[in-house]
Formats: structure tokens, sequence, C-alpha cells
């Protein structure tokens, strides 16, 4: 008669062989041309690439977290850094948008632009940022006409806050490797 013992090991046996022919041999992230056969050389990218943790820094820290909310998110920095010139009407990072006031570059002129900044995602690319323009032209205080601004504008100011936050991301993680460096 088969023991309870060895119906376990059984049953252990072929789960774990169900479950590894379901991966056909490939786990996530095991690809050995992507990643390098010395550890301490992947120990190093994981940590540049901000995936690394280091047990010394969870034990050392003590009192309040660290808080750094949008000041570690690239693409808000770089918008805010972008369009810090002109007044602020509404700015709510949880919500992820940037409303500006209306601004106009000289007092007498009739003419002012509003620019709305939406986050539709916290990575760098071309299609994380909706970028609207408004412009409104007055001929009298009371007689204002506001029309959205198409053109040149929009793709500028996506491509200077695209790359603003990729120079932003790029010293991120200098800063970071650094820092790695001089704990060994």
């Amino acid at each position: 008669m088969i023991s309870f013992k060895s119906l376990r090991i059984i049953f252990v046996l072929i789960l774990s062989s169900i479950i590894l022919s379901s991966c056909n041999g490939k786990f996530p992230g095991a690809d050995a041309r992507k990643n390098p056969s010395d550890p301490k050389l992947r120990v190093k990218k994981n940590l540049e690439e901000g995936r690394g943790f280091r047990l010394s820094e969870s034990f050392s820290k003590s009192g309040s977290g660290v808080f750094e909310f949008a000041s570690s998110n690239e693409l808000w920095r770089a918008s805010l850094d972008t369009i810090d010139f002109m007044p602020l009407a509404s700015v709510n990072y949880s919500g992820g948008i940037i409303i500006t006031d209306w601004y106009s570059t000289d007092e007498n002129s009739n003419e002012s632009i509003k620019i709305s900044i939406r986050f539709l995602t916290n990575e760098i690319r071309s299609d994380a940022l909706d970028i609207k323009v408004f412009n409104k032209k007055c001929l009298t205080p009371s007689n204002c006409v506001t029309s959205e601004k198409q053109g040149n504008i929009n793709t500028e100011l996506k491509t200077k806050i695209l790359k603003t936050a990729a120079l932003y991301e790029v010293e991120k993680k200098s800063k970071a490797s650094k820092e790695y460096k001089t704990q060994q």
C-alpha cells in the first residue's frame, strides 16, 4: 500500500511539472543575453535601473519616512520647470493635471494664453502627456474670444518637457549609481 508521505511527494512532483511546463522553460526577465553573468554587475545594473534595495538602508533609517511625492516624478518636475514663467491656476499631483492662469507677455497686449497639461502615465514617452493651449483675444475687457490653439506650440512644449524629464531620469540613475559605489 502507498503511504501518505509518498502520495504527497508524487502530488508535489506532478504539480511542479505542470507549473514548469506552462512556463515553456522561460521565466520572465531571465534572458541571459540581456543580463550580465557576473553577480556584481547584475546588482549594479539593477540598482542603476531602480529595481534594487539595500537591507542596510532599511534598518539604518529611523524616525519618520521620506516623502518625495512629486519631486521623484521626472515628468512632473520637467513640466513645472518648463512652464515656470507662467502663473499657475491649479496644480493637482494626485489628479495628474497642471493648469496655468492666463498669461500675456505685455501689459498692453489684447492676447493671452493658458496651458493645460494632463498626465496620462508616469513613464517618459510621447503619449504620456495631453497638452492643450488656449488663446484669448480681447477687443475690449468684456468682449473676448477664447479658442484652442493648434500648431507648433503643443509639440514644442511636449518635446521640451520630455527632453527635460529624460535628463532628470539620467541624473537620478547616476546619483543612485554613485550612492551604490560609495557604499561598497
